[in-house]
């Protein structure tokens, strides 16, 4: 299969027809080979009745239905566990992404051999307080962070190798970085297009005030995990034994004084409870990166390191 369309949603009843036709003439127009996986995150509406009545009428429409709303990080993982096409375009439901770019980004894809091609929407259509300002914000302190070159890293329109989608996790509200994501799996070879992007024709939108909060706190979050995931005693470790070395310069200051410089009374004075509050801190921030440290290197489940090829591993098992 050639191509896999993953259109996580919620809530659009009234796009879902009008984009499956626009999206099954571009995949006829061009003989692509594909699917369409709509994965249904909770509507209230109906999405699901909509999404059950375009899978009986084409055969390559599937869907997955949530039984409540989890949001858009849960629905791409999902729908990035199923598909099949050797390159997985994500795109909104909202007809804001237009299909028309797929075939474009695909080519990209192939052509220039890259993991990932991230669409930038140059010229948007969006409320400037809403959306534009934050989307600056993060997208120059990511670039900034983790040397990433993309304008638009929050587009929702994409194009994968399968093998990018199989081997990277997103989860919480993480699908703003899935780029940092796949690049700190060894999936660094990422391009970017220039897309179109079109007014919203039906609903609103369904992101809030809260995107800037939630936004800036997975900031931190994949800043945190892409550095120190794999060795947590790297960062607790010297935090810990900074937070001890201050505690313990401390301590010797006052024990200076005491048989030095014959100054008594040393549990009385402030600076002695603040050297030994540094010590006892310290001492547990340490132990804290070396359990974490300890558990990151026993924990059963999938490991960060990325093989990039594997030859007659069938043969050596059978032996």
């Amino acid at each position: 299969m050639d191509i896999s369309v993953v259109i996580p949603l919620y809530n659009e009843e009234d796009s879902l027809k009008e984009l499956n036709d626009w999206i099954v003439g571009v995949m006829q127009s061009n003989h692509f080979s594909f699917e369409i996986v709509y994965i249904d995150d909770g509507s209230t509406d109906r999405s699901w009745e909509i999404i059950e009545s375009l899978s009986n009428d084409h055969e390559a429409v599937k869907g997955i239905q949530f039984r409540r709303n989890y949001g858009k990080s849960a629905a791409l993982n999902e729908g990035f566990k199923v598909v099949q096409g050797q390159v997985v375009i994500t795109m909104d439901a909202d007809l804001q992404d237009s299909p028309e770019e797929i075939p474009g980004l695909y080519k990209q894809l192939n052509e220039e051999k890259l993991d990932i091609v991230s669409g930038w929407k140059k010229k948007r259509y969006d409320s400037t307080l809403m959306k534009n300002l934050p989307s600056k914000l993060y997208n120059w302190t990511t670039r900034k962070l983790f040397n990433t070159k993309l304008h638009d890293m929050n587009c929702g329109l994409k194009a994968y190798r399968l093998l990018v989608v199989q081997n990277i996790e997103v989860y919480g509200e993480m699908h703003r970085y899935i780029p940092v994501i796949a690049k700190w799996a060894g999936f660094s070879k990422i391009g970017e297009k220039v897309v179109s992007h079109q007014k919203r024709k039906y609903g609103v939108t369904k992101f809030g005030l809260d995107r800037f909060i939630k936004g800036y706190l997975d900031l931190l979050t994949i800043n945190f995990v892409s550095r120190f995931a794999q060795r947590p005693m790297h960062f607790f470790g010297a935090i810990g034994t900074l937070i001890f070395m201050i505690g313990f310069g401390i301590a010797a200051y006052l024990a200076y004084e005491k048989y030095m410089l014959e100054i008594y009374r040393m549990t009385e004075r402030p600076l002695f409870y603040f050297g030994l509050l540094a010590m006892i801190l310290g001492t547990q921030v340490f132990l804290a990166g070396f359990l974490a440290d300890m558990i990151s290197r026993n924990a059963p489940g999938k490991t960060n390191y990325q093989i990039k090829q594997s030859l007659n591993l069938n043969k050596s098992s059978d032996q």
